[in-house]
């Protein structure tokens, strides 16, 4: 099951003076995040080709919204995650419930002085303001798995 597309934000309220590929920014992001963290799917080490676009990512080669055009074909899909990685997912950028979603703390994060989520720019810089969110919504999260 596809957990975002890029062409799902292509319609509707997106931008017309923005390329589609803007579509897929907050989701390389996430991505980028995944990666970095080690909680990619195994189907990112299943061929060589992969595994270098991992690497490209890790070391800033490539963005995560490079990585999702290129490795992905611009879809999120739960084979894209390992299963803490799934479970953290399912959690925090799919689920509706309570307490932040990834999407609120994007907008906190990059969006909220901008005319909308497609203007934030695909930049390692703005992945590091996010990244510092995600890191506590896992560790959270994680504190709370361990209670459970």
């Amino acid at each position: 099951m596809a957990i975002d597309r890029a062409d799902w934000h292509h319609g509707g309220d997106f931008p017309n003076d923005l390329p589609d590929e803007n579509g897929g920014t907050h989701i390389g992001m996430y991505l980028a995040w995944i990666i970095n963290n080690y909680l990619e799917g195994e189907i990112h080490h299943e061929d060589e080709a992969s595994e270098q676009l991992l690497t490209q990512v890790r070391n800033r080669e490539i963005t995560g919204r490079d990585f999702l055009s290129q490795a992905c074909d611009e879809k999120f899909w739960e084979s894209d995650l390992n299963a803490e990685g799934l479970a953290f997912t399912q959690q925090y950028y799919v689920t509706q419930g309570s307490g932040p979603t990834y999407f609120e703390d994007y907008i906190a994060a990059l969006a909220e002085e901008l005319p909308s989520i497609y203007h934030v720019k695909d930049t390692w810089e703005n992945y590091d303001i996010l990244s510092k969110r995600l890191d506590r919504r896992f560790r959270e999260w994680k504190a709370g798995t361990a209670d459970a």
